[in-house]
């Protein structure tokens, strides 16, 4: 049988056998390389050439940094400088968990640690006080997807190591995208409180407000001086990476003082498994892209899509409707690393600025992971409310639709992502 096929049907099946991801990655890639006689010295090459990235080394680093602002009593923080300004409409723990997460987002650069923090919080927080658990769960799994689009974002950085492009840029790319999504799930939560009949809190004034908001500054602080560091060329991402471990280490332990310095070795630990896993994930999925682009497979893909049509239009809904279905299937980090190179290729080819594709690219991925039916947010959310993944999913689909009209927006009106990166790189 060719070896391109039995790699396919490996990846088929150890995918549907429920293997993580990257062990689905290195299967079928083993699988591919014993039937092609190829030598598997091949695998460790191709895995650490993937991982030498200088970039690449702030992923780990900005997931300790999110740690250690959680652990300090980060969450908690925002949860309540969110629920002072959204808490008294009606539907107000909603708001506030949508409005928290375009906070948090800004910290932690991953959706899966916005819906495991927030959600270990406000969902079992929503259910006290009259919500279902499906809807809660679902309001979280859909606001977690803010996080990697909001900077610092872990897949941006996956991009800026694959191509080049500016991670600065990329970062800037994602603020007004970011924040139209969580506006965006904003309107269908409250039309929901309405028709629901939602509880809400009492308004507890501008004094409230002010507290919250000067107890939660430290933790917002974080995500300014990443951003402005990039931006203003005072220091690469990797360097900014290390910096808000240093800056999350003193806020935690001398300013909030809610994070302990025996916490510190087990924060460390999980960090490290944490970035363990995805720079695996990283490499095998290197592996298996080298596999793909031997067999000319990205070149196959751009001559079906520009076959049929070249117009700029059509190869963005052709970009969107293919990345919606893999984001489905597919883990975020491999699906980048697999899809991105070949289809920014047929994005410069076509006219589309390579920034804004980034942008919409990563958007599209996201949202997958709130989709069915192996969405990490579902599976994480839905694991804290003690539901199935049926009861999520059928509570999560107005989110996901407000999702996909921000999407369109995002795809349609290019200067929604540039404005800014062209604001303050030109």
């Amino acid at each position: 049988m060719d070896p391109l096929i039995l790699l396919g049907v490996a990846f088929l099946a150890a995918l549907l056998a429920g293997m993580p991801v990257a062990v689905v990655l290195g299967f079928s890639s083993l699988v591919y390389l014993l039937a092609g006689d190829i030598p598997l010295e091949v695998i460790p090459q191709k895995m650490f050439s993937g991982m030498d990235s200088f970039v690449l080394l702030s992923i780990p680093a900005f997931v300790l940094a999110g740690n250690l602002m959680n652990g300090g009593g980060i969450t908690d923080r925002i949860l309540r400088f969110s629920n002072s300004f959204v808490g008294h409409f009606r539907g107000g723990l909603a708001q506030t968990n949508i409005v928290g997460s375009m906070i948090f987002a800004g910290i932690s650069g991953t959706a899966a640690a916005d819906a495991a923090s927030q959600g270990a919080v406000l969902i079992p927080g929503m259910k006290r006080v009259g919500y279902t658990v499906p809807y809660a769960a679902a309001v979280t799994a859909a606001s977690a997807v803010v996080g990697p689009i909001i900077p610092p974002s872990v897949p941006m950085i996956i991009v800026g190591s694959l191509t080049g492009i500016s991670v600065g840029q990329m970062f800037l790319a994602g603020a007004i995208p970011g924040i139209l999504l969580g506006l965006g799930m904003m309107v269908p939560a409250y039309i929901l409180a309405v028709k629901y009949n939602h509880p809400r809190e009492p308004w507890r004034g501008w004094g409230e407000v002010w507290l919250s908001g000067k107890d939660a500054v430290w933790a917002m602080g974080m995500m300014m001086l990443v951003l402005f560091g990039i931006v203003g060329g005072f220091f690469t991402p990797t360097e900014a990476a290390v910096i808000a471990v240093l800056y999350a280490a003193v806020v935690g332990l001398f300013i909030y003082r809610e994070l302990g310095w025996r916490d510190l070795p087990k924060l460390i630990i999980d960090s490290a498994i944490s970035g363990a896993a995805i720079m695996v994930l990283v490499g095998f999925a290197n592996v298996f892209g080298w596999i793909l682009a031997a067999e000319r497979v990205p070149q196959a893909l751009i001559g079906v899509m520009t076959s049929i049509s070249t117009e700029k239009w059509a190869v963005m809904l052709m970009m969107n409707i293919l990345l919606i279905i893999v984001g489905m299937f597919m883990e975020t980090i491999a699906a980048l690393i697999i899809l991105f190179p070949p289809l920014l290729a047929v994005a410069i080819q076509v006219g589309i600025d390579p920034i804004h594709f980034a942008t919409f690219a990563v958007l599209n991925l996201m949202i997958g992971l709130a989709t069915p039916p192996v969405g990490v947010c579902l599976f994480i959310c839905a694991s804290i409310g003690r539901i199935s993944l049926w009861e999520i999913t059928v509570a999560i689909w107005p989110f996901l639709l407000s999702n996909l009209v921000v999407l369109a927006l995002v795809t349609a009106i290019p200067e929604i992502s540039l404005w800014l990166p062209r604001l303050f790189y030109n």
